[in-house]
This record gives structure tokens, sequence and C-alpha cells, in this order.
């Protein structure tokens, strides 16, 4: 998400919580990263939680490696303390 003011182009680098559909925005961007893994039922998000959810624990460790490259590519981050 960017903005334009007078003194030029801006992106986000942290959500804004007081803005009007900032949760809705960052919820539909949410879903189109993780779009495939969603539909699959491999993965649920809601605003910023991720659950990775298999029947099996073989190849949970590749998806979450999936999840996390997505974020690192459009430049968003985890806080290893807060994952479980």
């Amino acid at each position: 998400m960017a903005f334009t003011i007078p003194e030029g182009s801006f992106e986000l680098t942290v959500m804004f919580f007081g803005l009007t559909n900032s949760p809705a925005t960052f919820q539909a961007m949410m879903n189109k990263l993780l779009r495939n893994l969603i539909n699959i039922e491999k993965v649920a998000a809601f605003i910023d939680d991720i659950i990775v959810g298999t029947e099996i624990e073989e190849g949970h460790d590749e998806i979450v490696a999936e999840v996390i490259r997505r974020l690192e590519k459009n430049d968003l981050y985890v806080k290893l303390e807060k994952c479980k």
C-alpha cells in the first residue's frame, strides 16, 4: 500500500491500525499472498495471525518455509518470540 503527498510517494512499513479500513486492507493482502495455500486448506490467515495446519507432520516445515518466503518477498516479517 502506498500513498502520495506533496513531498513524494511513500510506502508503509507498518500498518496504521488507527486508519479506517487498515485491518480489512491488510486481510485482503494476506488473502492474496497466501491464496493457493488457503484454498488447499493448509493455511488460515486472520489479519496478522497465520496458522499452518497439516494432518501429518510430513510437509509441514515446507509449508511454513513457503509462508515465510512469501512474507519476506513482500517486505513482511514475523516476530519469532510470537511464533509457536
